[in-house]
């Protein structure tokens, strides 16, 4: 919400003042005790139509980046951010009707990710996390996250969804591009918040919107993950996976989509909901896995609507709603924690970007790393408690240490 008002005001003041408005960020070194590797995997689901192209014979592609505790290597080079900054930029530049150039310092951003290095552990296996982007994202998004999951034993492997994300390249260079705004909010918003007549895409006839479809991606890659602890074609995870103990995690759109596949999908053990309204499907039935919102108050909501634009009345009420709904009725433990002057984009590494954006209003009051460092703690001791099975104070006395969360359990 917001993202072009404030990305069009940086884009006139860039030609002045580029390398102190846009400068070349650098993320955090994550907490935990690994090193992190990266790679990346193509995979192709020859029994799914691609929903997004014209073409009757296109399959569902996925490319997906993985991300573990590896070996320490001082002397490896870091893995670039966005490995396709231009690509993908371009994309989100056309989406959201802003300058194109006021992402060229994307391109030289690096990653605490070291390439292909060997995993960590000789014969030791890791929880596994799926990550799920926003709509017009990128599965890199949430690289401080990411991150900070993988220094501390985590894998994490991100799903970039073509069609929802801006831009997703293949190794043949051939892409998939979102559609328009106003088509993919139809598509998206027909799963949570269904209208008649129902939104139609390359002829085809969405009833429950495309969230059930892209959730789909997410039962598939797990399938290829479990191929992958097999026979890793790169030799670097094989047999590194605990498949025992999988969950996911995922903002806005991602969050719906994540809440879908656990609804469905009974190998996700834990799901993680970032600031997303919840799908009608999983509102009428519940989850059974343990649940965690990471969300905010309404207050910030419509302080944000002020500042930045976006979030209607009616957002804000089927946000606050679906989410209270999933979490009040959950069969397993829940935890509602909602941080006061977190907007979406506090979220996501969209802080990082340029320091002009909370003078834009694009970021909420709250300090970004403030934000981010409750944002990790909290999904870290969920995850170590519910995949790990390890004793987390955060969650039994939560304000001690970050004092403006308020936060809810539910017991089953």
């Amino acid at each position: 919400m917001g993202i072009g008002k404030g990305l069009g005001i940086v884009g006139l003041a860039v030609s002045i003042a580029s390398p102190l408005i846009l400068p070349v960020f650098h993320f955090p070194r994550p907490s935990g005790p690994y090193s992190i590797g990266t790679v990346t995997y193509h995979w192709v689901d020859a029994q799914r139509p691609e929903i997004f192209s014209a073409d009757p014979k296109a399959r569902r592609e996925l490319m997906v980046q993985v991300w573990y505790p590896a070996k320490k290597d001082p002397s490896a080079p870091h893995a670039a951010y966005l490995p396709e900054a231009d690509a993908v930029t371009a994309a989100f530049a056309r989406i959201h009707h802003v300058p194109r150039f006021i992402f060229d310092h994307f391109r030289y951003v690096k990653s605490n990710a070291l390439s292909s290095a060997p995993a960590a552990g000789d014969q030791v296996s890791y929880p596994v996390l799926l990550f799920l982007e926003g709509a017009t994202g990128y599965r890199q998004m949430n690289t401080f996250q990411v991150e900070e999951l993988a220094s501390h034993g985590y894998i994490v492997a991100a799903i970039d969804q073509p069609g929802a994300a801006a831009n997703v390249v293949f190794p043949d260079k051939h892409a998939v591009l979102c559609p328009s705004l106003e088509v993919l909010r139809s598509l998206i918003h027909q799963s949570y918040g269904p209208r008649n007549p129902p939104p139609t895409l390359n002829q085809r006839t969405f009833q429950e919107g495309i969230v059930p479809y892209l959730a789909q991606d997410v039962i598939f890659s797990l399938d290829q993950l479990a191929a992958l602890n097999q026979a890793d074609p790169t030799r670097i995870l094989t047999g590194k996976l605990d498949l025992r103990h999988v969950g996911t995690f995922g903002i806005s759109l991602g969050g719906i989509v994540g809440s879908e596949a656990c609804r469905v999908e009974p190998r996700l053990r834990a799901c993680l909901i970032m600031d997303a309204p919840m799908p009608t499907e999983v509102v009428k039935t519940g989850l059974i896995q343990p649940c965690m919102w990471i969300t905010r108050d309404t207050a910030t909501m419509r302080l944000e609507r002020r500042r930045a634009g976006g979030w209607s009345e009616a957002d804000i009420h089927e946000h606050q709603t679906t989410m209270r709904a999933v979490f009040e009725n959950l069969r397993g433990d829940g935890y509602f924690v909602q941080i006061p002057g977190m907007f979406h984009a506090n979220f996501t590494d969209l802080p990082y970007w340029s320091p002009l954006l909370p003078w834009l209003g694009f970021t909420g009051p709250i300090d970004g790393k403030r934000a981010h460092s409750i944002t990790n703690a909290y999904t870290l001791a969920f995850f170590n408690r519910h995949l790990k099975g390890l004793p987390e104070t955060l969650l039994d006395d939560p304000t001690a240490k970050y004092h403006e969360v308020l936060f809810e359990t539910h017991r089953p």
